[in-house]
């Protein structure tokens, strides 16, 4: 199976997972750029869960549009696992809407694809997150430590990885470290927040 499939595999059980839960989700992207979101609405009836994807590609992008701390962003760039965490937590923010009860689970993206490095940070270097709200921070919580997705390290010891972010949602980054050109990492990444969305948030089918 290609990757391509396997990003369509991935982004259909995912969606159609979260619909039987009644779960939305939203994204917030730099370094894919819209790929995330053109893999999760190839799926037919993606709108029943996805909401939209906020593609902050600029750095200034994530402070005035999402909400991430300048401070945070001048300091440590915005390749950072807590970028990505607050990336992925105010956008689910952003996306809800009362009729959804706070039941929106936000995806990040956030890292460098190359040909070269970016500073002192590599070609391939990436963190993901995943915000997930406080409803269902104890089922997420306990499956911190299974997930397993190759080349993925969550950033965090146990539960305390899975940060309190305020205003509903609790989130959690995975560092990733890829190899290739640069579609090759973009397209990666893609793939490895399906992947890791999935492991947190839907029951394990044997």
């Amino acid at each position: 199976m290609d990757g391509s499939s396997i990003r369509r595999r991935l982004a259909s059980d995912l969606l159609h997972g979260l619909e039987t839960r009644g779960v939305k989700l939203a994204c917030a992207e730099s370094l894919t750029g819209g790929l995330l979101a053109d893999a999760l609405v190839r799926i037919p009836g993606a709108s029943a869960v996805f909401l939209g994807s906020a593609v902050t590609y600029d750095i200034r992008a994530k402070a005035s549009i999402l909400g991430v701390d300048r401070a945070l962003l001048e300091r440590e760039g915005a390749v950072h696992p807590e970028v990505a965490r607050q990336m992925a937590a105010y956008t689910a923010r952003l996306y809800d809407q009362p009729q959804y009860e706070g039941r929106v689970i936000g995806l990040s993206t956030t890292g460098v694809a190359g040909p070269g490095p970016d500073g002192d940070k590599p070609a391939g270097l990436a963190y993901v997150a995943v915000a997930v709200p406080d409803t269902m921070a104890s089922v997420a919580s306990d499956r911190l430590t299974s997930v397993n997705v190759d080349r993925a390290r969550m950033v965090g010891e146990g539960n305390a990885a899975l940060k309190d972010m305020g205003d509903g949602w609790h989130a959690v980054a995975y560092e990733l470290r890829l190899d290739g050109p640069r579609e090759q990492v973009r397209e990666g990444v893609v793939t490895h927040v399906l992947r890791i969305v999935t492991q947190l948030t839907l029951p394990v089918v044997e």
